[in-house]
């Protein structure tokens, strides 16, 4: 639990800072709010989270482009059932396309488009399943909104992030189980002063 929780969620914080920086102007937005609702002289902690709602509107728009699971994990039918119009036999392993049904145009305007701010309408974050639905959805899904916004929130309040050449992150999927990049994220930053703040602090403890 513990390899499958960490392996997904640091895959989700790469596609998320890789779509901030080709959308400076979400980075920015994002950098923004943080600096309104936390500030410049401490750290995002957990408990400032839920104050961050176009952080988490990142986060779900990360997770419908970009599950770490795009199959799911697979389902065994306990009775004949029906989906989309297939019968389903009974004792039928069944796996559910996340990535498929999340990127639908029927469901989502400007379906592949990085948009964040279509989770401002109320309801769209319940059209997501990047970690199922019902008795059988990951029972990390907690602690992985939590860690990883945490992270992200922490990556964005300490640090400039900008892309290494004018050409954008290269977004291409690679195979594997938890829909690793094709191109492994390069990008360049630079502390902030908070970073400087928090590090003052502590050589300060420290004595």
């Amino acid at each position: 639990m513990l390899l499958a929780g960490t392996d997904t969620t640091a895959v989700a914080i790469e596609w998320a800072v890789s779509s901030l920086l080709n959308h400076p102007e979400i980075l920015k937005k994002a950098k923004d709010e943080i600096d309104n609702m936390v500030g410049q002289d401490r750290l995002v902690d957990e408990s400032d989270i839920p104050k961050l709602p176009y952080l988490q509107n990142i986060i779900y728009e990360t997770l419908r482009l970009f599950a770490p699971a795009p199959l799911l994990l697979p389902h065994y039918s306990s009775e004949e059932c029906t989906i989309g119009g297939f019968t389903i036999p009974r004792d039928t392993i069944v796996l559910i396309n996340a990535w498929a049904i999340q990127r639908d145009p029927e469901h989502w305007s400007d379906a592949t488009c990085f948009k964040p701010e279509r989770f401002e309408q109320e309801g769209e974050a319940n059209k997501l399943i990047p970690f199922g639905l019902g008795r059988r959805a990951c029972p990390g899904i907690g602690l992985a909104h939590r860690s990883m916004g945490l992270t992200l929130g922490l990556l964005i309040q300490c640090f400039e992030w900008k892309r290494p050449t004018d050409e954008e992150i290269d977004m291409r999927e690679n195979k594997g189980l938890a829909l690793p990049k094709l191109i492994p994220l390069e990008a360049m930053f630079k502390t902030r002063p908070i970073s400087e703040k928090v590090m003052q602090q502590l050589a300060i403890f420290g004595t």
